[in-house]
């Protein structure tokens, strides 16, 4: 019952919208919560339990805190003052231990359940090198559909109510909502407390505005997935299934033709599930910001994937840059290396675990390690090389904002993007070194005239469907960039002209894609993170 499906699109939503309507309001959230619960269980099933345990434990921790913050403030009022500040430290070293146990067990089960069995193969690996006669034995074990997902949530709730953004909640069917709101199960977007679990407790009755713009955000979610992502699918899938046989042009075109299949399904199935919200009237944070028009690649990671590096740098990023390391490093680079240097220091420093968590995010594999390894080096470089670069510009008489140089930058940023997706794809690290060296070899531009790639799956047809929606989506795009239409541009428009527009993305959908000819089903991608 994946967001693309027919049981989800046609049965399920319809069903919840339906009860979620006649309910009494005093009790619409608890069919928000059962609609969750059920979404869960028709993937995971027993399996169910492991997110009803996570929310039970974030509920208890959450209480735990705010219970610590009540006895320290008694305390405090009740003690001199030139001792509060005693007072205050113990009662913070306890909520740190707390907050500590709390991410511990919620890191225990997800490390154990998701990467068990590479950390397992690896340190075998090491074993066999030291003679001894042991080894850690693989075990086949379940995943809970979205466990990364709902655990950043259940981590970022508890580190927000030890840092006082918001109060512990009181009322364990807020919070479960929160964990469990069925749109975002699957594929996120990762939200924080602060940002949904009002609204989503305020419970809304339907409006009609609500059930239009969510359901034309379903329908361009159902466009990007179905016309281009799900085609593209067959050519990836052939060449790096079966890279040994390939190199040159078409490994190059089959890194583009991922990177290109991976926006369109998960910045689809989010416009789905962001779309699925605004039904509801809840307003979900947005996942993507036209990704593909970032100057840099530091850029890139605040357009694409929002809500993750907004998750990293709140929750890793910004207490690694006020950790004692970081201080330490601070007071030694200002006396010995120089401003610069220290800089880059505190950057390495901060940005080191972000970028490890990163790629053991998305999997569990080497080849994501290095992904997120690969972006680690160039964010790191691009602020050790910014005085030499600013000096190079300057001399150069090079202005920044001219065309030309944006084009470039932008075009620049393209490759960087191409050849991280070309690892994060490739079936592990060697798999990657090898279609990366083979994209140098035999690169033969007459693929793009000749008929060879017909021979991946995809005729004349498809790859017109496929540059047709492309091109959709990039219109698209610039127009939202360049806020060339406002901010509702669709709500502003002649009615008999929007119209047209909708009808004309629902044929696409029906006519090219779910009834296609040659259309195949494929699964979200981003569900097996």
């Amino acid at each position: 019952m994946a967001y693309h499906t027919a049981m989800y699109l046609f049965v399920f939503l319809p069903v919840v919208l339906l009860v979620y309507q006649l309910t009494p309001q005093k009790f619409k959230w608890a069919v928000l919560l059962g609609a969750g619960y059920i979404f869960f269980w028709s993937f995971s099933g027993k399996l169910l339990l492991f997110l009803i345990g996570t929310t039970l434990f974030t509920h208890y921790i959450g209480v735990w805190l705010s219970w610590l913050k009540c006895c320290c403030a008694g305390e405090a009022e009740r003690t001199e003052k030139n001792e509060r500040k005693a007072v205050k430290n113990r009662y913070k070293k306890k909520e740190r231990l707390v907050l500590a146990f709390g991410i511990f067990m919620l890191m225990a089960v997800l490390a154990y359940l998701k990467y068990y069995n590479f950390f397992a193969q690896n340190a075998n690996v090491v074993l066999g090198y030291t003679g001894l006669n042991f080894a850690f034995q693989a075990k086949q074990l379940l995943l809970p559909i979205g466990i990364s997902f709902y655990t950043l949530q259940a981590i970022g709730y508890m580190a927000d109510v030890y840092w006082e953004k918001i109060p512990a909640e009181k009322h364990l069917g807020k919070l479960a909502l929160f964990l469990a709101f069925f749109p975002q199960i699957m594929e996120g977007p990762i939200s924080m407390y602060s940002q949904t679990a009002d609204q989503l407790w305020e419970c809304r009755s339907l409006k009609r505005e609500n059930l239009t713009s969510g359901a034309v955000r379903i329908v361009w979610g159902l466009f990007k997935k179905m016309l281009v992502a799900d085609r593209l699918y067959v050519l990836v899938c052939e060449v790096f299934g079966h890279y040994a046989k390939y190199s040159g042009a078409v490994i190059a075109v089959a890194a583009i033709a991922y990177t290109v299949q991976l926006y369109m399904e998960f910045s689809g199935g989010m416009d789905i599930v962001i779309g699925s919200g605004k039904l509801f009237g809840v307003t979900l944070p947005e996942n993507f910001r036209q990704p593909f028009a970032s100057g840099n690649a530091a850029e890139f990671w605040r357009r694409w994937h929002i809500t993750l590096g907004v998750w990293l740098k709140t929750y890793i990023f910004y207490p690694m840059s006020v950790s004692s390391i970081v201080k330490r490093w601070n007071r030694f680079g200002k006396r010995h290396v120089g401003k610069h240097l220290t800089k880059v220091g505190v950057s390495a420093i901060a940005l080191f675990p972000v970028w490890i968590c990163n790629g053991l995010w998305h999997g569990t594999g080497w080849n994501y390690v290095f992904y997120g390894m690969y972006y680690f080096t160039i964010l790191l470089f691009g602020v050790a090389a910014e005085p030499a670069r600013n000096k190079i510009l300057a001399a150069c008489h090079i202005d920044e904002e001219a065309f030309y140089w944006k084009i470039t930058r932008i075009l620049k940023t393209w490759v960087i993007i191409f050849v991280g997706e070309l690892f994060f794809r490739a079936d592990g690290l060697r798999a990657g070194f090898h279609m990366f060296r083979s994209m140098f070899r035999d690169f033969d531009l007459h693929i793009f005239w000749d008929e060879t790639l017909l021979g991946f799956g995809l005729d004349q047809g498809d790859y017109l469907v496929i540059a047709t929606g492309c091109l959709t989506v990039a219109v698209v795009g610039v127009i939202k960039e360049r806020r060339l239409l406002g901010d509702a541009p669709l709500a502003r428009m002649w009615t008999p002209a929007r119209w047209v527009l909708y009808y004309a993305l629902i044929f696409s959908v029906v006519i090219f894609g779910a009834y296609g000819i040659g259309y195949q089903q494929v699964d979200l991608i981003y569900a097996g993170f």
